[in-house]
């Protein structure tokens, strides 16, 4: 009878947590549609979200005008303005804070900009704890986590920076030193920033319905994500999916700042764009990269070429990711959302003569659809997992009281 309770318990757990799953990925749904994909009866369901109710997770409403006859099904929404998650972002220009609801809107944001001035883990931490604090809500609202995304290699459990090669990162406590600033008694889920916009634009942006894609995020280099099967690729200790670092020009390529050389974020990153155009110096940031692709847009020949020439190296790296993972979309976010419709041309060149048929038959190449949000609403998605997963018990343990 003990294992059976503690059974019991567990299903119960769980079921509570994927109600709450459906409700915060589709924001309002029917009592009938929730029982209908979670196989559940009706009365099961209506246990499940009046408990959640109960908890002040969701609520549950008549539906305005449902154009059928009979009474119907009660829907579930997300307590958006009561249950919230505080996430970041740090960028290699920029510095992202958002306070996000249950259901994944965004509440309200801060951001600053952020000097390129090298290891400046304190800045950092400073700028985002006060805005931390200023987007915390007391009262009857409850923060039941904290999420950053950050341009680097991120330790698995801790948020320890390990490598941030653009910023010259390496060892940083980045979750724990903002943890600790922020003062909430919640620990901060750091995530790499390329794999947190796979995981957005996956579950929230172009690539919903899609089981298997790959993100590429352009900042200054490249980052990258592999969704497979459902399920962000992470590797053995959680640093995979490097694809900024993957070989595309061995033998002569450029310089990588992770000390190779030819590697596709040298081929295809900011420096490499604005040296093609000849603005290196002269510009700088996503700024200068919008700068040569408007210029390019408008006739300009030579940063047209250098778009040509970018557009190649990238080619060739969709071309290696699609033959070894093939995926059903190849997303491009960061700053490569700007420069991928104007070097779509040369990509697909590349994906046509190195692909092979088969694999390249269903896949299509996207932007993303979150746009410059897509890293900030993975961080959101990484904070809200433990309420998701434990509803009730995570509510119990989130912060209630004031700042000091």
């Amino acid at each position: 009878m003990k294992h059976l309770g503690r059974f019991q318990e567990e299903s119960r757990r769980h079921n509570l947590g994927t109600v709450l799953r459906h409700v915060h990925m589709a924001g309002p749904i029917s009592r009938s549609e929730l029982a209908e994909r979670m196989g559940l009866n009706r009365s099961t369901i209506m246990g499940l979200t009046a408990e959640l109710t109960a908890a002040g997770l969701v609520r549950e409403e008549l539906p305005r005008d449902t154009g059928r006859a009979g009474r119907p099904s009660l829907l579930v929404r997300p307590e958006s303005d009561r249950v919230y998650v505080l996430a970041f972002d740090v960028r290699v220009d920029r510095l992202v804070a958002c306070r996000v609801g249950l259901g994944g809107e965004i509440l309200e944001r801060r951001e600053a900009a952020r000097r390129r001035a090298g290891a400046d883990l304190d800045d950092v931490v400073d700028v985002l704890a006060g805005f931390g604090r200023e987007l915390y809500r007391g009262g009857d609202a409850i923060c039941v986590g904290l999420g950053a995304a950050y341009c680097g290699m991120i330790r698995p459990g801790d948020g320890m920076v390990r490598f941030g090669p653009d910023m010259g990162w390496v060892d940083q406590a980045f979750g724990t030193e903002l943890g600790d600033r922020l003062g909430l008694g919640l620990p901060v889920a750091v995530g790499n920033e390329a794999h947190l916009g796979a995981v957005a634009e996956h579950v929230r942006g172009v690539g919903v319905g899609h089981q298997n894609l790959v993100y590429l995020h352009g900042d200054v280099g490249v980052g990258g994500g592999i969704i497979v099967g459902g399920k962000l690729l992470d590797g053995d200790g959680g640093y995979g999916c490097e694809l900024g670092h993957m070989i595309v020009n061995p033998y002569d390529g450029r310089p990588c700042g992770c000390g190779s050389r030819g590697c596709l974020e040298a081929e295809v990153g900011e420096q490499a764009l604005l040296e093609a155009a000849g603005r290196s110096g002269e510009l700088v940031g996503r700024e200068g990269i919008r700068t040569v692709v408007a210029a390019a847009a408008d006739g300009d020949e030579a940063a047209a070429e250098a778009l040509r020439r970018i557009g190649d190296w990238l080619g060739i790296g969709v071309a290696n990711l699609i033959n070894l993972f093939n995926p059903g979309m190849i997303v491009f976010g960061g700053m490569l959302q700007d420069i991928y419709p104007g070097a779509a041309d040369q990509v697909h060149r590349r994906v046509e003569a190195n692909v092979l048929v088969i694999s390249r038959e269903r896949v299509s190449l996207r932007t993303a659809a979150l746009g410059d949000d897509a890293t900030l609403i993975g961080a959101a998605e990484l904070a809200f997992a433990e309420v998701l997963a434990s509803p009730l018990e995570t509510l119990a343990r989130g912060t209630l009281s004031p700042l000091a």
